[in-house]
């Protein structure tokens, strides 16, 4: 089990409450598919996704953008137990999608590029070192499942 400290878990609280879920989501996964192309795999029923301008402008990229952050709000709920919150998550993306677990921390690092440009000067060294240990445990989580 994960132990949060009160600052963190504060922290962490207060950043899930003032993402502007359309504008993050959409831009994380986005930045995720033009940088990472390989990550373009798991998603060949999206339509074009041929260069940065598609994808970014691509609805159906923007929607999963806010699926992905709604999936992470699950986890700021349930922070003392992520791993049994995500179980049905993991085993999805693990046996039925079979994505690269890998896939996970460069969505995360993606995610972290856009709220740090977000957030500007609020996102200092201390509030970036809980936002990432919050993202290890998520992505931990997720990868419970692979064998």
């Amino acid at each position: 089990m994960v132990k949060w400290t009160d600052f963190e878990r504060a922290t962490i609280q207060d950043i899930f409450s003032k993402i502007d879920y359309d504008v993050v989501g959409p831009a994380a996964l986005s930045r995720c598919l033009i940088v990472y192309p390989w990550t373009q795999r798991y998603f060949g029923g999206f339509g074009n996704l041929y260069n940065a301008a598609a994808i970014t402008s691509n609805p159906k990229v923007a929607a999963h953008g806010k699926v992905v952050l709604a999936g992470m709000e699950k986890a700021v709920k349930n922070m003392d137990d992520i791993k049994t919150t995500y179980k049905e998550l993991s085993v999805l993306h693990s046996e039925k999608l079979q994505v690269d677990p890998d896939n996970f921390n460069l969505l995360a690092d993606c995610l972290t590029i856009v709220l740090a440009g977000q957030m500007g000067a609020a996102f200092t060294p201390e509030v970036h070192a809980a936002f990432q240990k919050f993202l290890a445990v998520v992505v931990a989580s997720l990868r419970k499942q692979y064998h």
